[in-house]
């Protein structure tokens, strides 16, 4: 996908947030590969990876490394369907769209990954702050309208 000014932006905002909230059990990858079984090694905008940079030195995370994965969309979701599949059926536990053309984050949870699906999902506005957590634990908060397009 072509990366114009607001999907950089978005990126760089939840990349700030998450390296100023991270701790010693995970790290923040932008952009980089992942392994994900039957779908190659792609690049989400973001990941939050179990452990260290230098536990993965010669290798790329797998879905046992990974508590979450985002990825922005600003002009067209279309192929959203295909990742969110791939990305539950490696159990994969958070999946977040910043949807910048709806106004809004989609925070897909608990992977079914027999069907491909995720069981939850939970929407969040502008005026709303959603929720990082990792294994079940809040570790931080992000304002969805600072990852947002300024609306007229």
């Amino acid at each position: 996908m072509p990366k114009n000014p607001e999907h950089e932006r978005a990126v760089a905002e939840m990349q700030e947030v998450l390296t100023a909230c991270r701790s010693v059990a995970w790290h923040v990858r932008k952009e980089a590969p992942v392994r994900i079984p039957d779908y190659d090694e792609p690049e989400p905008d973001l990941a939050i990876v179990r452990g260290t940079r230098a536990a993965f030195r010669g290798k790329h995370p797998g879905p046992a490394g990974l508590y979450l994965v985002a990825e922005v969309g600003n002009a067209t979701l279309d192929d959203e369907g295909v990742r969110k599949e791939r990305y539950a059926r490696a159990g994969i536990p958070v999946y977040w769209i910043v949807d910048l053309r709806d106004g809004r984050v989609e925070v897909y949870t608990d992977p079914d990954q027999a069907v491909g699906n995720y069981r939850s999902r939970v929407d969040y506005g502008p005026g709303e702050q959603a929720p990082i957590s990792i294994e079940g634990q809040e570790v931080c908060r992000i304002a969805v309208a600072d990852l947002l397009p300024k609306r007229p």
